[in-house]
């Protein structure tokens, strides 16, 4: 009996190495077929979550697979991080064995952008931008309605070093962050005083619009992974993220990088 039991133990413990060993192998030729198709300069992470693979790779869907590409152009605001949440990925496990994966028919995606505090400096043309965490009250009293019939997502508080009249200074604003159907904008609304900022010196009424407009621009058509329209943005950490979904959609594996 005890030899049964140690036999039974191994034969499942082999069992759960080979599966986890396909799931690698899946996932690498799924990273390989990304960096490919959309030319980035090295191979996204890749994960097939759940337990057993091989019975998903039998039936050729996937409950779960998460894609995570650093550096990828986005063409509008640089080199952007691309995050995506794919449910019920159905790819036939021949065309992963022979690398002719090209499209993939999904039931759910979450699609995620993350624009880092040094792109979004090179795209305004403040070069040491910092992002902050937003304040604890908005600017605009519309409780988010952004004024104006467009969304207003979330806040946040940039601070950089900007023409002020004859002198640079470094200088913090609190600004909206606003979806306009496919546009992202920041729109800075004021100038910020509190903790997470800071103002060198006051300045002048009559300057304020222009300074505020420095800190003012539209992201057009910013792209979510695989063409996923925004539907959310937000400050995280130092980073803007802006989020998207999509239902029963076919994603191409060239879809990451902005042509």
């Amino acid at each position: 009996m005890r030899k049964l039991i140690l036999a039974v133990v191994s034969l499942l413990a082999l069992l759960v190495i080979v599966d986890f060993g396909a799931a690698a192998y899946s996932e690498y030729r799924v990273s390989r077929a990304l960096r490919a198709g959309g030319e980035l300069t090295a191979d996204p992470s890749v994960t097939i979550t759940g337990f057993p693979f091989l019975t998903q790779a039998a039936s050729g869907k996937y409950s779960n697979v998460e894609i995570r590409a650093q550096d990828v152009n986005s063409n509008v605001v640089g080199e952007v991080t691309v995050e995506a949440n794919l449910r019920g990925v159905r790819i036939p496990m021949s065309d992963l064995i022979d690398g002719t994966v090209t499209t993939v028919p999904v039931d759910h995606l979450d699609g995620r952008v993350l624009i880092d505090a040094t792109e979004l400096g090179t795209f305004l043309g403040i070069p040491d931008l910092q992002v902050s965490a937003p304040p604890a009250d908005r600017s605009d009293g519309t409780g988010g309605s952004g004024g104006s019939g467009m969304t207003t997502s979330g806040g946040v508080v940039l601070t950089g070093t900007v023409p002020v009249g004859p002198v640079r200074a470094s200088v913090s604003v609190q600004a909206d962050l606003v979806l306009d159907g496919s546009n992202v904008k920041v729109v800075a609304t004021d100038l910020y005083f509190g903790p997470e900022g800071r103002v060198d010196f006051t300045v002048p009424q009559v300057l304020k619009p222009t300074v505020l407009g420095l800190f003012t621009r539209t992201i057009d058509s910013q792209q979510l992974p695989f063409g996923v329209v925004p539907n959310k943005v937000y400050a995280e950490g130092s980073q803007l993220v802006i989020e998207g979904a999509g239902e029963n959609v076919v994603i191409g594996l060239d879809e990451l990088q902005t042509p």
